[in-house]
Order: structure tokens, then C-alpha cells, then sequence
């Protein structure tokens, strides 16, 4: 997933463009939980995949703005986690 951030938060006009993965996860009860890997304090919810979709890029968009205004450091495009997941079955 792309977002595009309008730095002027830091003072100018250009618009910059970020890629990270993004994971939608179906959930049993329904709709699909959102994580953004390279950005753990992501996470958000949409009752269709579609409105996942429009809330992960609201929550980038705002995780991206407000780092650029306060000068946290943004995760670099193409960063990837790697994640072990374990499962008990049956």
C-alpha cells in the first residue's frame, strides 16, 4: 500500500510517497483487522475490506504526518519484518 503525505508539515509543499506492507486479517467474527508490520503502532479495523483499506491509509497518513511534525523517525521505504508466528492446533 502507497500513501501520499504533503510534508508541509515540515515547512514546504512537496508531496512525498511511502510503500509499506500492509496485512488485512479476516476476522471469524467479521470484518478484517489491519497491521502495518514495519509500523507496529498501527492498527485499525474495517467492517469490509474496503473500508479496511480506507482505514489503513487514514492511519498511515496520520502515523506519517505527525512524525514528520514532531521529527520521529519514519520507518524506510521497503523495510521488512520478519514475523514467526506459532500456532497450537487440535
Amino acid at each position: 500500500m502507497r500513501s501520499r503525505v504533503n510534508s508541509s508539515a515540515r515547512g514546504n509543499r512537496d508531496t512525498k510517497e511511502y510503500g509499506y506492507t500492509v496485512i488485512y486479517q479476516r476476522m471469524p467474527e467479521g470484518g478484517y483487522n489491519v497491521v502495518v508490520p514495519a509500523i507496529p503502532e498501527i492498527c485499525t479495523f474495517g467492517e469490509t475490506l474496503s473500508e479496511a483499506r480506507r482505514m489503513a491509509k487514514d492511519a498511515l497518513r496520520c502515523f506519517l504526518e505527525s512524525a514528520l511534525r514532531t521529527g520521529e523517525p519514519i520507518p524506510k521505504l521497503g523495510q521488512q519484518v520478519d514475523l514467526t508466528i506459532a500456532i497450537e492446533a487440535g
